[in-house]
């Protein structure tokens, strides 16, 4: 199984850290940062302090590209053979629960890339309308939403675990 990650346009540093973290808990082997998602380094090419009390040096275990346009490097995944999941509230969504292995059968691939989009705006409809599956996470409080970075944890590893780690 192959995992990647699409970051859409995430406007905190801390969230970008500890998904890279994540990720890489996780065995991911690549993170796209699209739009304005930050990358670890500064314009000195630093790493960010902020970045890096979250990741703890995640990004020098997994691979990553900050790119403009994340409908491009999805359409390019896409025509190597890469399903793409989305993780959203959105009409047409799956719950996380009921996910089984079935699911990635229907993609036909093991190469799964996630995208997780804005912390406020969630994922574009641009973006969205490209996924093969889109995902929602249950909520069973009064919050209608889980933080971007803890959505991709708990999604990450459920979606791990259900269709092995091979």
């Amino acid at each position: 199984m192959q995992l990647a990650a699409i970051l859409c346009d995430i406007r905190s540093v801390h969230n970008v850290g500890s998904i890279f973290r994540t990720a890489d808990g996780a065995g991911f082997e690549k993170i796209y940062l699209c739009g304005i998602t930050p990358s670890p380094f500064d314009r000195f090419k630093k790493i960010r302090p902020d970045f890096e009390k979250v990741a703890l040096g995640a990004e020098k275990g997994i691979t990553w590209e900050s790119v403009t346009d994340a409908s491009m490097i999805i359409k390019e995944l896409k025509k190597e053979g890469w399903g793409i999941l989305a993780l959203e509230q959105s009409e047409g969504s799956v719950s996380l629960a009921s996910v089984s292995p079935d699911v990635f059968k229907d993609i036909g691939t093991r190469r799964v890339a996630f995208v997780v989009g804005n912390e406020v705006g969630g994922i574009s409809p641009e973006v969205l309308a490209l996924a093969d599956v889109i995902l929602e996470i249950p909520m069973f409080g009064k919050k209608e939403s889980l933080n971007v970075s803890v959505a991709f944890g708990v999604a990450a590893y459920y979606v791990r675990l259900a269709i092995g780690s091979k």
